[in-house]
């Protein structure tokens, strides 16, 4: 005797009308059937899952402590009273062909489902081994796992509709074929940003941790996430900018990585000198200087050359910022006059600080450009204020 008319049987000894028990026999060996597969679902789970929880906390290896944070185990597990269902329906469903049908393809559908779960947590735990290692900071490759996981969900629910419409997969996406040109335009930026990420890693462009400037986006922060459709900016003012991948490939933008990575960072300065104060000096401007000013103690201008009071300025510059030994000898030091205009005689001030941390780096420059500032009248000369 088969399941349905053992309940059958059941029912109609218990003074149930035959017909209702024909009605309902079925039903109630299928609802059994749920809740035995649900309580075997939670004896695996106390199980399998806690032992492998218990295992984890005594012996906390990589790989055991990604499976159970990523829930593959779970997801795994959770396809067994899936499986047990849908090869007892048939005993269950002898005259309801067509609820036989109908309950399989929930149970197949319920399947597919934790195993696409199950998938994803393997990818994340890919994602989660990868980002441990120090490789992961100059090529990240959050990008990429998630294209690998709208691909996974995407052939997912290829299945899911095949399933449900009850059609053969490869015949869906045949027909997807035709509608190409939509599937581009719905994963447009999704497309964008994979090929973007392609050419940013491969290029080595930016990496979690670049301080970047991008004018045309107003973000001048922290890279703080690269993901397939955003980089995650924070700005200096502790706010967030969100910039799609393909705008730093197809815009300009700054990359400071290299400037951390050097020697210094560079100082650029100019100084503005008034142009009627600017002269010849004389052999006692000369001795002056020498007897004021320590730096200049030994200053010798060549021989049948008469040196300007800017000129010994300059050289007062160059000497004082080699005597410091936050700058950075090895890179260039450069003193020179600029294009005089109506405003003046700019004297630029080209150096590299070896501090580069931002507070620390505006503080040196500050104090060095300070003491030059208050030196200009010590050559006779004056700094070029603008007035009514």
């Amino acid at each position: 005797m088969d399941l349905g008319g053992w309940m059958n049987h059941i029912l109609v000894g218990w003074g149930v009308d035959p017909k209702v028990a024909n009605m309902f026999d079925e039903a109630i060996i299928a609802v059994l059937m749920v809740v035995v597969a649900i309580g075997l679902d939670y004896i695996c789970q106390a199980i399998l899952v806690g032992g492998m929880r218990r295992y984890t906390k005594r012996f906390p290896h990589t790989w055991n402590t990604l499976l159970m944070k990523r829930k593959v185990f779970h997801h795994l597990i959770h396809t067994i009273p899936g499986v047990l269902i849908f090869f007892l329906l048939p005993l269950a469903f002898i005259r309801g062909k067509e609820l036989l049908f109908l309950s399989q393809k929930a149970c197949v559908l319920y399947i597919v489902y934790s195993l696409l779960l199950a998938a994803n947590g393997v990818l994340l735990m890919i994602l989660d081994v990868y980002s441990s290692e120090a490789t992961a900071r100059n090529r990240p490759l959050k990008g990429f796992i998630q294209v690998l996981q709208v691909l996974l969900f995407f052939v997912g629910g290829i299945v899911i509709i095949a399933v449900v419409m009850n059609r053969s997969p490869a015949s869906l996406l045949t027909g997807l074929g035709a509608s190409a040109a939509i599937l581009m335009l719905v994963f447009k930026d999704t497309i964008l940003g994979f090929v973007a990420g392609i050419q940013l890693s491969a290029n080595d462009m930016v990496r979690i941790g670049d301080w970047i400037t991008l004018p045309s986006n107003d973000a001048n922060g922290v890279v703080e996430e690269i993901t397939l459709n955003t980089v995650k900016v924070k700005n200096f003012d502790n706010t967030i900018s969100t910039i799609p991948p393909y705008t730093l490939v197809s815009t300009c933008f700054q990359n400071w990585r290299f400037m951390q990575d050097s020697g210094g960072r560079r100082v650029k300065k100019n100084i503005i000198l008034d142009l009627n104060t600017i002269k010849f000096c004389t052999p006692d401007m000369l001795d002056t200087f020498r007897k004021e000013i320590p730096l200049l103690a030994d200053y010798q201008p060549d021989k049948d050359t008469v040196p300007t009071n800017s000129q010994v300025f300059r050289v007062y510059i160059e000497r004082y910022l080699c005597s410091l030994p936050v700058v950075n000898q090895e890179l260039d030091l450069i003193i020179s006059q600029l294009q005089a205009t109506e405003y003046g005689v700019p004297i630029e001030v080209y150096f590299f600080s070896r501090n580069k941390i931002w507070k620390e780096y505006e503080r040196i420059q500050s104090d060095i450009f300070d003491h030059l500032l208050a030196m200009v009248p010590k050559f006779d000369l004056k700094l070029y204020q603008y007035s009514d």
